[in-house]
């Protein structure tokens, strides 16, 4: 078989274990010295190929390799950058074969979300126009747990166990202050239309009564005046009241309670803070003392309390791109299948990125209370295994102690890109 390079790169928002999938590529790849010579890794992301800013890993001293596994973020550089479809824009196509043909790159891994896995299937189309040999494969990563077909995702289940973990503390809390400061307490959480991580905070309380109090979720259309009743209904009944809401619970017409007018660089629309919208509501309805908060990067980034079983589960979808590529799967994404609950055992498959890419899995109906403002004992089940295990990072001096790469590029060889 040819020996080829290969070329890895992370998409969109991070997480605290997408840099494990990166070791699991790096790690297997290196076992195969035969099939696999350079691993490559895009400087920001994709634009790492389209301007030719490919980092040589094998420059990396290994044991800052290895440290990958317990470092959050993206240690290459993510970008959120989406490129068109090829019939708009070929010229993107074009240059990311061209980068890959100057540097010899048969494989092609891609870390992000849907949007991401869209673009793998595209790149695979070009290559396969141009008539250029090579294997896309994608990599599942997000918090937000939306991908369909697989049963969960990486980066989902230790944002999930810090959410869970910092609800849990921050009722204590609230609990403990309730009869003279504040009463309402409301977390802003992840989750554009899936609900996922506010279902997670819902791990906190085990017996009825227990905070968090309510749940929002975008799955359930907002109704304003049934939710302050339930907020003044559990302030009379325990002194306080716990709220975790997902960033895009929407109204029944279809609106973001707190959609901004913008547009990020996917084309969503970005959201201004629904935390802050709905203590406004708790203050001027009624009369309440209250504090929110906002999750935002903490929970994506909190390596220090990563699950065990997510680190394990991210760093085998790494390997097993590599694997399926060597193989000659063509673009497809490795994926985690649940075989049993109680014990919790997952396995390994696979499934085509034209099923994965810009689709979305969101909280099924029978996993939120039918009064739309908890989880149900399924939903339970279901996240129970995926926060399991600690996994604790090395301390330096009281401190987690992350790796920061080198990241040194290799010279280009094309003119620059001009998009």
């Amino acid at each position: 078989m040819t020996r080829v390079n290969a070329f890895y790169a992370q998409s969109g928002g991070v997480t605290a274990v997408i840099n494990a999938s990166a070791w699991g590529v790096i790690d297997t790849a290196r076992r195969y010295p035969e099939r696999i010579g350079t691993v490559y890794a895009g400087l920001n992301g994709i634009l790492g190929a389209l301007h030719e800013d490919l980092i040589d890993t094998a420059q990396e001293p290994l044991e800052n390799l290895r440290a990958l596994r317990h470092t959050p973020a993206g240690a290459f550089g993510s970008a959120r950058y989406k490129l068109k479809g090829l019939a708009e824009n070929r010229a993107e196509y074009q240059r990311l074969i061209e980068v890959f043909r100057a540097h010899d790159i048969g494989y092609f891994f891609y870390n992000g979300g849907g949007d991401s896995q869209d673009t793998a299937h595209k790149v695979a189309q070009m290559g396969e126009q141009m008539g250029y040999p090579l294997i896309c494969i994608g990599i599942p990563k997000t918090v937000d747990n939306d991908l369909p077909l697989t049963d969960c995702c990486p980066g989902f289940g230790s944002a999930a166990k810090y959410l869970a973990t910092s609800v849990r503390e921050a009722a204590l809390d609230v609990a403990s202050m309730a009869k003279t400061s504040t009463k309402v307490f409301i977390l802003e959480v992840m989750g554009r239309h899936a609900g996922w991580l506010t279902a997670a905070c819902g791990l906190a309380g085990e017996k009825t009564g227990d905070a968090p109090h309510i749940l929002l979720f975008p799955e359930i259309p907002f109704d304003e005046a049934d939710f302050l009743a339930r907020v003044k209904a559990t302030v009379e009944q325990h002194g306080h009241c716990v709220v975790a809401v997902s960033e895009g619970i929407r109204t029944a017409d279809g609106k973001f309670l707190a959609e901004s007018g913008l547009r990020d660089a996917f084309g969503h629309a970005q959201l201004g803070g629904v935390a802050p919208r709905l203590a406004q509501l708790v203050r001027d309805q009624l009369g309440l003392k209250y504090h929110w908060a906002v999750a935002d990067y903490l929970q994506r980034a909190a390596r220090h309390v990563a699950s065990k079983t997510d680190v394990k589960q991210a760093y085998a979808m790494g390997k097993a791109a590599v694997q399926l590529a060597l193989k000659g799967q063509n673009s497809v994404m490795p994926v985690i299948v649940r075989v049993s609950d109680e014990p919790y055992k997952w396995k390994v498959g696979h499934v085509p990125l034209e099923a994965v890419a810009n689709q979305e899995k969101k909280v099924p109906r029978e996993f939120i209370r039918e009064d739309g403002y908890g989880i149900t004992p399924a939903c339970r089940r279901y996240l129970a295994p995926l926060i399991a295990g600690e996994d604790t990072p090395p301390y330096r001096d009281g401190l987690p102690d992350y790796v920061t790469l080198q990241n040194r590029l290799v010279s280009r060889k094309l003119p620059p890109f001009q998009p």
